[in-house]
């Protein structure tokens, strides 16, 4: 395990941290990245089978002007630093997750979050295509494995086959739909990433 994630499973309550299973035998770092609001927190808590360490803030008039919130009027608070939670999706391997921040002032943070990770999730919301730009820049320019995961917000439903259109995305990147809010979507999300990591993996094998 990363330090980071030990630290963040050391600060989770004892009651709220079910021990790891005796079969455990794999971890894997995975940060969810993407825009502001796009529902990276929500993801990571719905999807956690620990109580998920957040870092969310009450919003201020001081981030008026500066977060863009266009879109996401609703919202009243946001991450600082990042959410952490933990998921055994099988009985060998389990997941350390991490939520990076969305604000542009808080990107610094993202080179230490993407230290010893091996894949991402790319959280999508389809009115806001814009915000997953960097994200996925990021990714490319350090050559670490993602998929693109189109949260499904009332009224902003997309045929996925557009939504990889609008991020010129190669057809080996997967592209799912889910709804954050949703354990088991977001367990889907995740397995898909797997499934990604290993048929990658299986690639660069047989090309040795």
């Amino acid at each position: 395990m990363s330090e980071a994630a030990e630290a963040a499973e050391a600060a989770a309550p004892s009651a709220a941290r079910p021990p790891l299973r005796s079969t455990a035998t794999d971890g894997v770092k995975i940060v969810v990245v993407g825009g502001f609001g796009v529902g990276k927190s929500t993801l990571v808590r719905s999807v956690s089978e620990i109580r998920p360490l957040s870092t969310e803030e009450t919003m201020t008039e001081a981030g008026r002007g500066v977060d863009q919130a266009a879109g996401v009027g609703g919202k009243s608070s946001t991450t600082v630093a990042f959410d952490f939670g933990r998921v055994s999706l099988t009985a060998e391997l389990v997941l350390y997750l991490f939520g990076a921040p969305g604000q542009q002032r808080f990107w610094f943070l993202w080179e230490r979050l993407f230290a010893g990770t091996l894949g991402a999730v790319v959280l999508l919301d389809t009115r806001r295509v814009e915000d997953s730009w960097y994200a996925i820049d990021r990714l490319e320019q350090h050559g670490m494995p993602f998929v693109v995961a189109h949260n499904v917000f009332p009224g902003a439903a997309h045929d996925l086959g557009e939504v990889r259109d609008s991020l010129s995305l190669s057809g080996s990147v997967p592209v799912v739909a889910c709804d954050a809010r949703r354990r088991e979507s977001a367990k889907q999300v995740l397995l898909t990433l797997v499934r990604h990591l290993h048929t990658m993996s299986r690639a660069r094998g047989a090309h040795r």
